[in-house]
């Protein structure tokens, strides 16, 4: 038998489709697999549940607790911040309050069975793996989907989280055997930040997702696509539709996600203001595995993160590797991890300066009034998927490095 592992993240299974991959890898390779995982949205548990309903692994997941404990946890969180805010943090567990309350019951569920390793996802479950993996003297992992710290702009009022973030990671990071990032660039900002080397593990997906075939579609009209767990602000979509204001081509966009309150009046009073109402549609929530085939749908994915933060920019979104199993090209917004990934992808990819509208429209015009250009992009996006970026490929490497930490 082997070893048993647990992956440990404070948000719904269904929300971090990286970490159930890893699960199913894990499994399938003979490992014992346990998942601990938070459960605080209702709308997502139903989402959950379609993860769960097929998983050979075991799991569990972790509620906000009784109103008193969460408040408790509120007023702890509070009064971290304001000691953090005047430049001190007393020890860990300050850091751990002041960041999010609820890891340390995490960390409690996470450690009431042994595991031979504790992968968090997420820094507000390191600390949680940490302890467990403390407590039954097991290795510790980490997953870093973003990096943390570049998530906050550096202005005065994110120096408290700043503070604390830096504290988590530069204490406990140097315990982990096991350490992997979703992008090249945020392990490189890792290793500048803290000295310690993470592994690129990409946000790839399983082949087995992906179309029996390549689907060529004939839309009416070309089908631009945007999908997220939640559809919101900061994301390039209003740019989007500004440029199909200005676009000759008529486009439609689709949108797939559980908008955020309010945000799908505001992009419609947007779109009719400009007169693409019309072309603006909402589609459904979907479970995970069916997000790629969903996406086959349409004729160019969107990828259009505005760069607006550090993280942001050198970040590679498991849109664009959904994008690519399904077979259809990307168009990415010029920040640095994308620009350097599109060299890669080729006729696959098309670039765009998200700040500039008018180019927008004249380079979506020019891609999608050449029909043999769209086609040998959609083609040579389905070879990238089928042959390197899928899970298929990068878990070897995963599993590599994962039986490497074991030793």
């Amino acid at each position: 038998m082997k070893a048993k592992i647990c992956l440990v993240s404070p948000g719904h299974v269904a929300s971090n489709p990286r970490l159930v991959k890893e699960a199913d890898a894990l499994y399938d390779a003979g490992y014992q697999v346990r998942v601990v995982a938070g459960d605080y949205m209702a709308e997502v548990r139903l989402l959950d549940q379609t993860i769960f309903s097929r998983s050979s692994w075991s799991w569990v997941t972790v509620g906000l607790g009784t109103k008193f404990t969460y408040i408790l946890g509120k007023i702890k969180q509070k009064l971290a911040q304001i000691i953090a805010s005047i430049g001190w943090i007393p020890n860990l567990s300050w850091a751990i309050w002041g960041h999010y309350p609820l890891s340390k019951r995490l960390g409690q569920v996470a450690a009431a069975e042994a595991a031979d390793l504790y992968i968090a996802h997420c820094l507000a479950a390191l600390p949680a793996a940490a302890w467990a993996a403390k407590k039954h003297h097991a290795k510790l992992g980490f997953d870093a989907e973003d990096f943390h710290i570049g998530e906050l702009a550096d202005i005065p009022e994110n120096q408290t989280e700043i503070r604390i973030r830096d504290y988590l990671e530069r204490t406990l990071l140097p315990h982990c055997s096991h350490l992997t990032a979703a992008s090249p660039k945020i392990a490189e900002e890792y290793y500048k930040r803290y000295g310690i080397k993470m592994h690129s593990i990409l946000n790839v997906f399983p082949l087995a997702e992906s179309p029996q075939y390549q689907v060529n579609i004939a839309n009416s009209e070309p089908s631009l696509y945007w999908f997220s767990q939640t559809i919101g602000a900061g994301r390039g979509i209003e740019a989007i539709i500004q440029a199909m204001a200005k676009m000759k081509t008529k486009v439609q966009l689709c949108l797939r996600g559980i908008p955020a309150s309010g945000y799908q009046e505001q992009l419609q009073n947007l779109a009719q203001a400009l007169g693409v109402l019309e072309q603006v549609s909402f589609l459904p929530s979907a479970p995970p595995g069916e997000m790629i085939k969903l996406a086959a749908e349409h004729d160019l994915g969107l990828s259009t993160e505005p760069g607006r933060d550090i993280n942001n920019s050198i970040c590679l979104g498991n849109k664009i590797f959904t994008y690519l199993l399904a077979g259809i090209p990307i168009l990415m917004s010029c920040t640095p991890a994308q620009e350097d990934f599109a060299k890669q992808l080729g006729e696959a990819a098309v670039l765009i300066d998200i700040n500039r509208i008018e180019h927008i429209a004249q380079t979506l015009d020019n891609f999608l009034s050449q029909p043999d250009k769209l086609t040998f992009a959609r083609a040579r996006a389905w070879k990238l998927g089928q042959e390197v970026y899928n899970w298929d490929v990068e878990k070897k490497h995963f599993l590599n490095l994962v039986e490497a930490s074991l030793k």
